[in-house]
């Protein structure tokens, strides 16, 4: 019988951690399909965690696909999130944001969490490139975080880019509970007319050229990020790439998306993934997620102090400003249409939506700038 042993060799090396992961990686593919949470996201990142953690699972050896795509695509030079970057920029409008240019003040007011729990994961004891790895999860930008923690070399990747893209996909859930926290039904119920100001085509081709470049002046770190994401903006605006734009927008980030999901999986195997840093650092991360739109909740009310009666923002508003574009603006809509069925805040909301994005990949590059100073 030993000439047939390889047949049994796989379930002779399974582990109980293989097993939890089995379970997680079902319970991710499950949220994708019945619940569609970010199937996109989801679906390939619980694939990839039962097949990187099959009993001498091949497409993590030395030579494994996962383990290819994963130094080519992730750890040599960040190449998956930076592309991602391209396609979210053509997405994106700016146009609600540059016409009313207040709401990128909660782009910034709403990444207090992520400094907020760098303090809190030092005092637990965690090493500082963790604990500033975990912190870039309240950005609610997968991409940045990925490429926070690879760039720190956290022992926590994994979790990391697990729970940047899972509390993603949980903002219908998460941000109402954070938002009721701090508000009353009374500031819910603040309405803001939406009057517009015009923007002309030559201020959106400028717009993320001088974002870039002031990007690279106060946070050289975030150039990648906000170059890539502000270079997918200019095709987007330029006018003269609708294919261009179109294909970014689509395919390119479609595709990025699939193999940056499964890629993800390289690091969820159970040997690396099932510790208990893992868990507190998933929770450290839904910490900085709620206190991300609780501090662009709280900014707001702070303005509110100092404006007009008539010139009340919807502390509501500042809640979107974290990175989860457009699933916060659409929260905040349908918040607001809840408490009053005749208040539409989504232009508003998606103003600061938009900040988020900019204010999130900035957080990013400061968390490397300071990352630079303090382990160097």
């Amino acid at each position: 019988m030993s000439e047939f042993s390889f047949l049994i060799e796989g379930f002779r090396n399974v582990t109980w951690q293989m097993v939890l992961m089995w379970a997680i990686g079902g319970l991710l593919i499950w949220l994708a399909i019945k619940k569609d949470f970010e199937p996109a996201l989801l679906l390939p990142m619980g694939f990839g965690a039962i097949l990187v953690n099959l009993p001498l699972s091949g497409v993590v050896a030395e030579n494994g696909i996962i383990t290819w795509l994963f130094e080519k695509g992730i750890e040599v030079s960040e190449a998956f999130p930076l592309l991602l970057f391209v396609g979210i920029g053509a997405m994106i409008d700016f146009g609600p944001l540059l016409s009313n240019p207040r709401m990128l003040l909660f782009g910034g007011a709403a990444q207090f969490g992520i400094f907020l729990t760098v303090v809190l994961a030092v005092l637990l004891g965690f090493p500082l490139r963790d604990a500033m790895s975990a912190g870039v999860i309240g950005a609610a930008d997968g991409p940045t975080s990925i490429m926070v923690s690879q760039e720190l070399q956290s022992a926590y990747q994994g979790a990391i880019a697990v729970a940047a893209y899972s509390y993603m996909a949980l903002v219908p859930v998460i941000q109402p509970f954070a938002i009721k926290l701090v508000t009353t039904k009374k500031e819910r119920m603040i309405r803001m007319p939406y009057n517009p100001s015009k923007v002309s085509k030559t201020t959106k081709i400028l717009f993320p050229i001088i974002v870039t470049m002031i990007a690279g002046f106060i946070a050289p770190d975030s150039v990648a990020l906000v170059g890539f994401l502000m270079f997918g903006n200019l095709i987007r605006e330029s006018g003269c790439l609708e294919n261009l734009s179109q294909t970014a927008q689509g395919p390119l980030a479609n595709l990025i998306t699939i193999f940056l999901g499964i890629t993800i999986s390289f690091q969820m195997r159970a040997e690396v993934f099932v510790t208990a840093g893992t868990f507190i650092v998933m929770a450290l991360g839904l910490v900085a997620f709620v206190f991300d739109t609780i501090g662009g909740v709280l900014f707001a009310k702070l303005l509110n102090v100092f404006l007009p009666k008539d010139k009340k923002i919807n502390p509501m508003v500042g809640g979107a400003g974290i990175s989860a574009f457009p699933m916060s603006a659409r929260v905040i809509q349908k918040m607001a249409l809840k408490e009053d069925n005749q208040n539409h805040l989504l232009m508003h909301a998606v103003g600061a939506n938009v900040a988020g994005q900019i204010g999130s990949v900035v957080a990013g590059g400061i968390i490397l700038s300071l990352a630079g100073q303090f382990l160097a």
